[in-house]
């Protein structure tokens, strides 16, 4: 038998998360690209054979990353030399032909499988990768969640396997041509959330020989990896205050993982030093930022915080309070996902409000009845949507639904403290993201929503209501009050 032995680093949901920090009650440093950058480096003259490999959503939720419009993000990955990177959904935050271009800046492989330019029935991206290492060949492809197909659906040129069972499918006819007995390793990347990834595995059949899936989406963290048809699966959390490792001995003459050991580690200034080359590359953005975007725009009476999509949060009731005050609109939802801090305050500068709210989207207001208006919060209430997978809403002041979990149904819905009436029309106001996908994340069409003549664009720039809103105002006071509510 001869095996060898492997070492595989792995991050995902990185989302710019570029700078260390000293967390509350320690004196550690915590996180950063640097010191990720040092440990990454470490491994590598402490291994023989080290692969290190991101799972997608490199780009967006930093203002750096904002303001460079990702192209920062990619010079500084750049410095870190993942051998291997698949697609997230958010690295489509600046449209298609900007990830095109950050693809050709990158000095890193990207490999996608189900992405294609659908009149020509060509992929978009390379579909795998094989890595030669000590002898032994590692194939890699990767699979992407259904989200792209939301940031690029106007785009009719670029069509996605979306489901499982396509994505499945997929890696078939990856595997099937081009893993051969030559290949003794191999790792399917992908970016749709950890739970979908089990399910994925259940549909790879054992021929196909995918050894393990190293996820992302869902920002799971783990104590060990879940085994599922005979496949290793692992995601890293999010951010970069740590980072997977698997150290695995592969077998060349069964093509197989005899042996691994999967551990979490948490990047601190204690497990290794700061690559010092990387944090002067990422101080040289962090100044042009810092001196742009210092100035203040108002102060808070506390911190406001915002530490799950799920729930109801305090930033998030002030920040649909000043979309619903310039929409002059009964119901506003905001996308838990389009704040990207989990607290903000009490002093708030420029950056802050940036950093927070970095998607520059419309805001439009429609007219629909009451009876769609409980459709939408029947759907976007229940259980099923209330995990790291799914599309949440915060709503404004006006607003309190109640929902019961036991039932599965919505109990009450009243605007004003009245209750809404089937009949009555209301007003509601969203992002451009979420009217673009309102079948999907909504249970309403497009051509529901627009049945009204009374639709109308409130702003091209919610960044700018938003920056506005906070400027005019001192201490201001948002608190969790019950606008959504979860009875079981």
């Amino acid at each position: 038998m001869k095996t060898k032995k492997f070492t595989i680093l792995h991050s995902n949901d990185m989302h710019g998360d570029f700078l260390s920090e000293v967390k509350k009650g320690g004196g550690k440093l915590t996180g950063g690209l640097a010191l990720l950058s040092g440990y990454i480096n470490q491994v590598r003259k402490e291994e023989e054979n080290v692969l290190y490999v991101v799972s997608g959503d490199m780009i967006q939720g930093s203002l750096i990353d904002s303001e460079y419009k990702g192209i920062s993000t990619i010079e500084i990955t750049n410095y870190l030399a993942p051998d291997v990177v698949a697609l997230g959904n958010h690295e489509f935050d600046y449209g298609l032909p900007h990830l095109l271009f950050l693809e050709k800046i990158a000095n890193f492989p990207i490999v996608n499988a189900n992405l294609y330019i659908e009149k020509y029935h060509k992929r978009l991206m390379k579909p795998y990768l094989v890595i030669k290492k000590a002898g032994f060949d590692i194939l890699f492809t990767g699979i992407i969640t259904e989200k792209v197909m939301d940031s690029i659906k106007q785009d009719d040129l670029i069509s996605s396997f979306i489901t499982l069972q396509d994505a499945s499918q997929e890696v078939g006819r990856i595997t099937n041509a081009y893993k051969n007995d030559d290949i003794d390793l191999t790792i399917l990347l992908t970016h749709i959330g950890f739970e979908s990834d089990k399910k994925l595995a259940k549909l790879l059949k054992p021929e196909w020989g995918v050894d393990m899936i190293i996820g992302g989406h869902s920002h799971t963290v783990l104590k060990k990896p879940a085994k599922v048809n005979n496949i290793l699966i692992a995601q890293a959390g999010v951010g970069s205050d740590q980072i997977g490792r698997f150290d695995i001995l592969v077998d060349d003459d069964t093509n197989s993982i005899v042996d691994y050991k999967w551990q979490l580690i948490p990047i601190d200034n204690n497990l290794a030093k700061p690559d010092k080359k990387l944090e002067e590359f990422i101080a040289s953005f962090k100044t042009k930022v810092d001196r742009k975007y210092k100035t203040m725009l108002c102060k808070f009476c506390q911190t406001l915080t915002h530490p799950k999509r799920e729930i109801e949060t305090s930033l998030g009731n002030l920040i649909a309070d000043a979309f619903a005050n310039n929409a002059q609109s009964d119901v506003m939802l905001v996308g838990s996902g389009s704040i990207r801090v989990k607290k903000m305050g009490p002093l708030v500068t420029l950056k802050d409000l940036i950093t927070c709210f970095p998607y520059d989207d419309s805001l439009s207001r429609y007219s629909i009845s009451g009876v769609k208006l409980k459709q939408i919060f029947s759907f976007i209430m229940r259980s099923k949507n209330r995990n790291s997978e799914g599309e949440c809403y915060q709503v404004n002041n006006k607003v309190k639904a109640v929902y019961d979990d036991k039932t599965q149904q919505l109990i009450s819905l009243t605007i004003g403290d009245v209750p809404v009436s089937n009949t009555k029309f209301y007003t509601i106001c969203m992002q451009g993201f979420h009217f673009n996908n309102s079948a999907t994340y909504l249970n309403i069409s497009q051509k529901e929503l627009l049945e009204s003549t009374q639709s109308k664009v409130i702003t091209t720039s919610a960044q700018q209501v938003l920056e506005e809103f906070l400027s005019s105002r001192q201490n201001i006071e948002s608190q969790v009050e019950g606008r959504l509510v979860y009875i079981d």
